[in-house]
């Protein structure tokens, strides 16, 4: 196994995997349900090893070092004092290597103050595993921020703001991706989606500039343990992250973590999360293959100029309709999308749009979304997780239709 993922697909993921879902059957129904990685797998024993190899399922393992979770901020700059280096030393003496490990966790939402000696953490375990690669998750933008006082180690983020966050993490920690998590239905409506996609706007900007693969953690449980998040949700979430270049999607949880309503219950059987996600993670990977030929080098939202949270994001630069010299007048007839503007890794003259109908986030009133744009004189395709989709044209405008929620990438070459 390479260190880092082969770009030929997307790479979905899920958090935890218990131990009263380690069977032979547990974990084939766990590949079946389109899961190639188990992240956070403590205590890994040999033979649910030997099963996460036989049926393809990777794991990035905890417990090889002391746990670091940056929590309400109270440790941070702490991490050279009560995690020395000479702890992963002795963390790589007591390892067993095995091919289904991936990669090896070294910390989870840890505050820039910490971020200099991380780097160092993340070269030395980089340099000791030899088949492995660290694994580092980072806070979302709703983490509070740091002032200018001596309060400021009492600060998650341990920046003023999250732009500094991830550029912190970008001048100090040489890993090769930017992994954050995000839970918009854990949020109040009026402020979910404004900062989810500020959270995407700064991640991806980042990702773009550095070249980094973009890792997404969103969530297939809930908060609530009464609401189930519908399948709907999931593909709003999955679809907006492709639509700002993720390569990686890390659903959380497949069994318990944290929260209420994981695919597993605390039995091991499945919830009705459990189709939904394979519905999803099928759709995602009968995509993949397109996706992954393609770069992305920018991210729109069409028709969302009305949006009462635009006022908290300045940043956010929403268009009535999209031109980018190849398409033109991209748009919706009746609904709001997210479009990805992709390039051929290959050939720059081939491009793509990643596009989601982001019209209805809480999947309260789905309904199709009439997409239109023009090409000339191009060779033009548009691919659903259902297919190839099928185009009404006329001279040089293109049309199809998108239910709420789902997504589409078009090809033009």
């Amino acid at each position: 196994m390479n260190k880092i993922f082969e770009k030929d697909r997307i790479i979905l993921g899920a958090y935890i995997l218990q131990p009263y879902a380690r069977s032979e059957q547990h974990i084939k129904e766990l590949a079946e349900c389109g899961i190639e990685l188990i992240v956070c797998f403590g205590t890994p024993d040999e033979k649910t090893l030997d099963l996460l190899e036989k049926y393809h399922v990777g794991c990035i393992v905890t417990g090889i070092f002391p746990h670091w979770w940056g929590g309400d901020g109270e440790r941070a700059g702490k991490l050279a004092e009560l995690n020395p280096i000479e702890n992963y030393y002795e963390g790589k003496k007591n390892f067993a290597d095995h091919p289904a490990i991936w990669g090896v966790d070294i910390g989870d939402e840890p505050s820039a103050l910490d971020f200099e000696y991380y780097g160092k953490v993340a070269d030395t375990v980089d340099r000791l595993f030899v088949n492995q690669f660290p694994y580092l998750n980072l806070y979302p933008n709703y983490a509070s921020v740091a002032t200018n006082s001596e309060d400021q180690t009492l600060s998650q983020l341990g920046t003023a703001t999250y732009e500094e966050h991830i550029d912190e993490y970008i001048k100090k920690i040489a890993l090769p991706y930017i992994s954050y998590d995000f839970y918009i239905y854990s949020l109040p409506e009026s402020i979910g989606e404004g900062k989810m996609y500020d959270n995407y706007r700064i991640v991806a900007d980042a990702c773009r500039k550095t070249g980094r693969d973009f890792w997404y953690i969103p969530q297939v449980n809930s908060l609530d343990p009464n609401v189930f998040t519908s399948e709907n949700k999931l593909r709003y979430q999955a679809y907006t992250a492709l639509c700002y270049g993720a390569t990686v999607i890390n659903w959380a949880c497949y069994t318990g973590g944290w929260w209420s309503n994981n695919v597993l219950d605390t039995n091991g059987n499945k919830t009705e999360q459990y189709d939904k996600l394979k519905n999803i993670n099928a759709e995602i990977m009968k995509l993949s293959g397109v996706y992954m030929k393609y770069r992305n080098v920018d991210t729109h939202l069409i028709g969302f100029e009305n949006e009462a949270w635009l006022h908290d994001f300045p940043q956010i630069k929403p268009v009535k309709s999209l031109d980018t010299g190849v398409v033109r007048d991209l748009k919706a007839e009746n609904g709001r999308l997210a479009v990805g503007q992709m390039i051929h890794k290959t050939d720059p003259s081939k491009s793509a749009y990643v596009i989601c109908n982001v019209s209805d986030a809480y999947d309260k009133s789905p309904s199709k979304a009439k997409i239109s744009f023009s090409v000339r004189e191009r060779t033009v395709k548009v691919y659903s997780g259902e297919g190839t989709v099928s185009l009404n044209k006329k001279d040089d405008t293109y049309e199809f239709d998108l239910e709420t929620c789902r997504g589409a990438i078009i090809t033009i070459e």
